[in-house]
């Protein structure tokens, strides 16, 4: 009898615990736990090398979202083959919008010029983002081939980005690499304290050419393709 009344207790306190823990949830995170991101798809008619599962989708730079699936779909239509980018958004990353916000409501956001376009990420390894803005001078194109997702519409794929890519100076990486290297071996064989100055000079030397050819391609991109401005070289 005793140990009946003590199942009865324990299942009285588990079931009161389970409620006070879903009732704080609600009331002190707005249920964000049970919230699940929106699902929206973008279509590209051109490569996407680059692009990859988990890769981020940013607005104006911000994050808000990464990239679920990639695959290859044929538009009987055109004849072609497309490719369907499934991603993830969260839509709570954005404060202060009307409270429907997103589907089903996101065709308004179409209207005003919301598009997504493929962005560098990483120059060395050449990896692609996503990245949404709004372009209202640029005509929307929506494909309506797969529709278990509320599709966006992307911007042509630009060849820059992959004319960046073949630009990007490997060579002179390497060679600013070999420097480095060469430096530490000297470093690790030297045996006076002027050979030690010499490699210490060179390595730093080599390391701060090396940082400062990274930097500049991440602020600079079109360097790559125009040059140096008269005014950065200045």
């Amino acid at each position: 009898m005793m140990r009946k009344a003590n199942k009865t207790k324990i299942g009285a306190f588990v079931v009161g615990a389970v409620i006070l823990l879903i009732t704080a949830i609600l009331i002190f995170g707005s249920g964000a736990l049970f919230k699940q991101p929106d699902k929206y798809i973008v279509f590209f008619d051109g490569s996407v090398k680059g692009l990859s599962v988990g890769a981020p989708v940013n607005f104006r730079g911000v994050k808000i979202g990464n990239v679920s699936s990639i695959d290859l779909v044929y538009n009987a239509e055109t004849k072609d083959v497309l490719i369907p980018v499934v991603i993830n958004v969260e839509l709570a990353r954005v404060k202060g919008m009307p409270d429907p916000l997103g589907y089903p409501d996101y065709a308004q956001l179409i209207q005003e010029g919301l598009r997504a376009k493929l962005e560098v990420q990483n120059f060395i390894s050449g990896q692609l983002m996503l990245g949404f803005d709004f372009f209202p001078q640029d005509q929307k194109k929506i494909y309506n081939i797969v529709k278990n997702y509320p599709e966006l519409p992307a911007l042509p794929i630009s060849p820059d980005i992959f004319e960046i890519m073949n630009e990007i100076p490997i060579k002179e990486i390497t060679t600013n690499l070999a420097q480095a290297v060469t430096g530490i071996n000297r470093l690790v064989n030297s045996e006076g304290i002027m050979d030690l100055n010499t490699t210490l000079g060179e390595i730093t030397k080599s390391a701060r050419s090396f940082g400062l050819l990274v930097e500049y391609l991440e602020l600079h991109p079109e360097a790559l393709l125009k040059g140096k401005s008269i005014d950065t070289q200045r």
